[in-house]
């Protein structure tokens, strides 16, 4: 086999030059018969094989198979023609078939060449070449679509670069088939009108050159050379009409993802089978036929029978399995859980939940909906108005218990990892002072876990008490739905993946088709795309309006294509979004601002990287600031407004970082992120 694999080459290049050869040399009828029966030994290996390959593309050499056995049946018949108008004799094959296989009836050879002829031509060929026709045009219609598909998988990370590589050849070679399949069809259809004329010219010349040149009577000429010529158009009519059913075949094949390893017959039974019904009811309709007058009644008899017999098998067949499922259903719900495979626990130790929420044992009433506990419904509300707020989504709170855990104590994690905790007392409820409260109520002091302020655990029975002195009271439940929402509104932008980023752009492109087509993937790709909505989110800014932040990246993406700068000028478009909540109801922004000599020193500490842009401030100058900002900001609190800063675009993303961690709350702002129509007013001025 290695000796023939590395002698292929040699081989395909001996047939082309023997094609050749044949067309100008006389070949003796020996070699001939030898080549005739070749001939229709490779139409049928080539028709088995058509009907063995699961999908078309698997048998893409075709059709330059099939200009080599059309060329070489074209030899054939030339050097047969050659050997009846000199000699009229064309071998022991070209005979058998003008005698034996006719019965040495001319009228009855021509009747069945024509018939062979009309089959193959108008039939087989005619279809072939219509389905190879659509089929091209079809898949190179469809190419861009499925390029796309592949960029927009590769870019959301879905597929790795040698997947999308493999795919993108996979469909090169599709195009590349349908398109000479199309051409190559033609082959057969000028396959058959040659073999027409050759048929002619062998009858007339063979007449002329019997009468004219062998003097022989018109009579014997007529006959004799009529049987050769009828001999020579079924012996290459045969396996012609092969390549066509061939041919046909290859272009008809149209394997799903399941049917890829099965062959035609396997796929033809296994489909046909399916529908049990349709052998019972053909078998009646035959068995009908045999009660009309003058048909004969045991073919149909027969063959009803036969259909009518395989519909119940079928049926049986089909009633079996569903009754194995049913058992094998039963089963599996009444039979003990088996452990799992060392591998399985393996595999399942792998995945990892965005958002999970771990809770005590003493927790678990509250998840226990039928016990009362409404946890479950709530988390969901939750979800529903992250959602709409962030205009993100927000994945599924996996909520369990953990051993591990205080039997009151909770756990929440962000891709396996904690991010926040805390603990209730059973019997009690956590009183809050909104800071009107007119008395002191008795309890354990606290400090409520989602915003960090002072509290009392009270019992139950104090709830009443508390709420008279003004206190606000939050039952067990509230407590650790609000400490989950404002853990998912402080992580949301860890949780945006790009499978999440491409439902978005997914779902805009119904109503925004046009932006999304224009920047995604050309300008951008989906993973430059999911960092900038990050970069809003990390802010606390909603990505609802996602067309307006796609068309401004989308803008700016032709200049640079760093995401904290596309976040920049998308914020821009959301101006009016970012300043509403610190918006009063005089349309007026109060805000704070900086100094200008201390703005000016934060804009010449931003040092540029080739990862991009930093604050090196000198960290004492860093600290005065943050403290400057602390009690500028808390005087803002204390009576009752949103503390916002003020500052140039330039330093706006480095003083909102350097705030990050230590002032959460306090919002920075440019001036050209303040929206038409709002006028500002400075209520403290920041020096350091």
């Amino acid at each position: 086999m290695q000796r023939l694999g590395r002698s292929t080459d040699l081989i395909a290049a001996a047939v082309v030059v023997l094609v050749v050869v044949m067309m100008v040399v006389p070949l003796p009828p020996t070699i001939l018969d030898f080549f005739i029966t070749l001939n229709i030994s490779c139409a049928l290996a080539i028709v088995v094989t058509t009907l063995y390959v699961p999908r078309a593309l698997d048998f893409s050499v075709f059709p330059s198979l099939l200009l080599l056995t059309t060329l070489f049946r074209l030899a054939i018949n030339i050097s047969v023609t050659r050997l009846i108008l000199l000699h009229g004799d064309a071998g022991h094959v070209v005979e058998a078939f003008g005698h034996f296989v006719v019965g040495g009836n001319v009228v009855v050879g021509l009747i069945v060449f024509l018939i062979l002829i009309v089959i193959q031509f108008v039939v087989v060929t005619n279809g072939a070449g219509r389905v190879a026709e659509v089929g091209a045009r079809f898949t190179l219609d469809a190419m861009p679509g499925k390029q796309m598909a592949i960029d927009a998988d590769l870019n959301s990370g879905q597929i790795t670069e040698d997947e999308a590589r493999k795919r993108r050849s996979e469909i090169a070679r599709e195009a590349d088939f349908y398109g000479a399949m199309d051409g190559a069809s033609k082959f057969v259809k000028g396959d058959a009108i040659a073999a027409v004329l050759i048929t002619l010219i062998n009858l007339v010349g063979g007449i002329v050159v019997g009468v004219a040149m062998q003097g022989m009577p018109f009579g014997d000429a007529a006959s004799h050379f009529s049987l050769l010529t009828v001999g020579d158009g079924l012996a290459a009519q045969i396996p012609a009409l092969l390549i066509s059913v061939a041919t046909g075949i290859i272009v008809t094949r149209a394997a799903g993802e399941g049917d890829e390893a099965q062959d035609l017959g396997t796929q033809v039974a296994g489909q046909i089978s399916a529908q049990q019904k349709a052998p019972m009811v053909a078998g009646v309709v035959i068995c009908l036929f045999a009660l009309i007058p003058g048909f004969p009644k045991l073919p149909f008899l027969l063959i009803g029978a036969g259909f009518i017999l395989l519909g119940r098998k079928l049926m049986k067949e089909a009633g079996a399995k569903e009754q194995a499922e049913e058992a094998a259903a039963v089963a599996a719900a009444t039979a003990p859980a088996l452990p799992a495979s060392p591998r399985d626990a393996v595999v399942e130790a792998l995945g990892m939940d965005p958002l999970e929420l771990c809770i005590g044992f003493g927790l678990v009433p509250m998840v226990d909906g039928g016990g009362g506990g409404s946890l479950l419904a709530r988390v969901s509300a939750v979800r529903r108005q992250l959602a709409s707020e962030t205009g993100t989504i927000v994945p599924s709170v996996r909520i369990h218990d953990e051993v591990g855990l205080g039997s009151h104590e909770y756990v929440l994690k962000v891709r396996g990892s904690v991010v926040a905790r805390g603990r209730l007392m059973a019997g009690h409820q956590l009183a809050l002072d909104p800071g009107d409260a007119v008395g002191q109520v008795e309890g354990l002091p606290t400090t409520e876990p989602a915003f960090g302020l002072p509290a009392v655990w009270i019992s139950d029975a104090a709830r009443a008490e508390a709420e008279a002195l003004g206190y606000t009271v939050v039952d067990a439940e509230s407590i650790v739905v609000t400490h989950l929402t404002e853990t998912i509104r402080r992580h949301v932008a860890e949780l945006l993946t790009r499978q999440d980023t491409r439902v978005l752009l997914d779902r805009l492109k119904e109503s925004n088709q046009a932006v999304v087509e224009e920047v995604v993937p050309d300008l951008l790709s989906v993973g430059e795309l999911q960092r900038v909505l990050q970069a809003l989110l990390r802010e606390g800014v909603s990505i609802r309006d996602l067309g307006a932040i796609v068309e401004a990246a989308g803008d700016r993406a032709r200049v640079t294509r760093d995401p904290e700068l596309l976040a920049e000028h998308a914020r821009v478009a959301l101006s009016r979004a970012i300043t509403e909540p610190y918006v009063d109801g005089e349309n007026t922004l109060r805000a704070l601002s900086l100094d200008p000599g201390l703005e000016q020193e934060v804009a010449q500490s931003i040092a540029q990287t080739p990862d991009g842009e930093y604050l090196a401030m000198d960290p004492s100058r860093a600290q005065s600031l943050l403290i400057a900002l602390n009690a500028q900001s808390e005087q803002l609190v204390a009576t009752g407004r949103r503390p916002v800063l003020l500052c140039s675009s330039r330093v706006r993303r480095h003083l909102r970082r350097l705030c990050e961690q230590a002032l959460p709350q306090l919002g920075v702002c440019a001036y050209n992120e303040i929206a038409p129509g709002i006028s500002v007013e400075t209520i403290g001025v920041v020096n350091a």
